[in-house]
């Protein structure tokens, strides 16, 4: 019973740590628990680690820290790729291991099992109609559904991560500044201080890649490359995908879990030679325990895949979202900051006017003074300033904004033309 136990607390556990490091920074979690483990995570936690590094092997192994740190955070590095890599391979392998010894089950059919293809050729030294043996190939190709949902998802991680974001070069920049103009709101003209070129709207110099990508949204470290004009599409393709995978795992699992409570006759057992009543409330924890005690390992990897595909449902909703309105994750931030100082440029104004009206008004003789209930009551200056609104002149509408996505402005035949015109 302690190691039932053990696991739930595992999962909780690893549920807490995963929500507060992903979303510790939301709103709506401010002032909890939740917060303060996500600073403890972020920040607090490696500096207590240089302290303690500081004061028992001194300036060198604090300094050792710190290249590592360099190197890992702020220089290009396969080391999350590895790590992406090894836990879609492990998890498959674990998968395989501990469940596919079940498919096909009571709810499973045969197709979502991968077969070695010594079973293939065992039976088709057997067949000698051409027919029945194309049948054959195309039913065992249809039973490496996993393995070939695993291939397409590692085949976008692989788009996503080696093609070219859209580096902004000499012999492009002029058809990149032709195809986004500057909105003179949050881009302007300027030109870029490391590339020495000038600096095309949307793009922003990356400065772990020390290049210029165009429409830049952001740099990914799992992908080891940053996400730009030309691998926006392979990004959301790799969140969709992955989003669908794990959902898949998941529900995969659980039917296997209810087709071995049928198969075993559980219910059944716990009905007739345990007396125990047949209601979900009563059953739920003898089921628990009993799934717990047997199959430890595929609960684990189920929550695991759950925790990981709604967190992934997130992201891709999100940058979903972004890319229907036309604008990056750059600009998001860009525009945050822009209205924010309009504000407070707008309450510096309304606060001066308010100040000018009240000297004017005790500078001004023969005027009864204003009552203190009516002041009191008296609508406050700041109240009046006009709300700032976001002017996206990128936005263009739905569909063309979700077909610059799939079709990138750099991959077009009037870009590659005035690319040539101007060569």
């Amino acid at each position: 019973m302690a190691v039932h136990w053990v696991l739930i607390c595992h999962g909780l556990v690893t549920l807490t740590v995963v929500v507060s490091f992903f979303c510790g920074q939301w709103p709506i979690f401010q002032g909890t628990p939740i917060s303060s483990i996500h600073r403890f995570i972020t920040f607090g936690a490696y500096q207590y680690f240089l302290k303690f590094v500081g004061a028992v092997f001194g300036d060198k192994g604090t300094n050792l820290i710190l290249s590592v740190e360099y190197y890992c955070c702020d220089r290009p590095n396969p080391i999350l790729q590895i790590i992406y890599l090894a836990i879609i391979g492990a998890t498959y392998y674990i998968i395989a291991k501990t469940s596919f010894s079940y498919i096909p089950g009571y709810y499973l059919s045969g197709i979502h099992r991968y077969v070695l293809r010594s079973e293939f050729s065992a039976v088709t030294q057997f067949l000698q109609n051409d027919y029945l043996l194309f049948l054959l190939r195309f039913c065992i190709f249809c039973r490496y559904t996993s393995m070939l949902a695993v291939g397409i998802g590692i085949l976008l991680f692989l788009l996503t991560s080696f093609s070219d974001p859209g580096t902004v070069k000499a012999e492009n920049v002029s058809q990149y500044l032709s195809a986004y103009p500057y909105d003179n709101i949050i881009y302007t003209e300027k030109e870029c201080s490391t590339c020495k070129l000038p600096k095309p709207a949307r793009s922003k110099h990356c400065s772990i890649c020390n290049r210029c990508v165009a429409r830049f949204d952001h740099h990914c470290g799992w992908m080891n490359n940053c996400i730009g004009e030309r691998n926006t599409r392979y990004f959301l393709a790799f969140l969709l995908w992955h989003f669908l995978l794990c959902m898949y795992g998941t529900i995969a699992i659980g039917l296997v879990l209810a087709g071995r409570l049928k198969e075993l006759r559980v219910v059944y057992i716990l009905t007739v030679y345990y007396d125990v009543d047949n209601s979900f409330g009563t059953l739920a924890p003898y089921i628990g325990q009993w799934l717990l005690g047997s199959y430890n390992s595929q609960i684990l990897l189920m929550v695991f895949m759950a925790i990981v595909s709604l967190l992934l449902a997130g992201f891709f909703a999100y940058h979903a979202n972004l890319c229907l309105t036309n604008t990056t994750t750059n600009e998001t931030f860009k525009w945050q900051d822009y209205i924010s100082w309009q504000k407070k440029l707008s309450e510096a104004r309304a606060s001066t006017a308010a100040l000018k009206a009240s000297i004017s008004g005790m500078n001004s003789e023969g005027k009864p003074p204003e009552s203190k209930c009516r002041s009191f009551f008296r609508r406050s200056p700041l109240e009046d300033t006009e709300a700032v609104v976001k002017n996206n002149v990128y936005d263009k509408g739905f569909f063309h904004n979700f077909y610059e996505v799939i079709f990138p402005v750099s991959t077009r035949a009037s870009f590659l033309q005035t690319k040539s015109k101007s060569s």
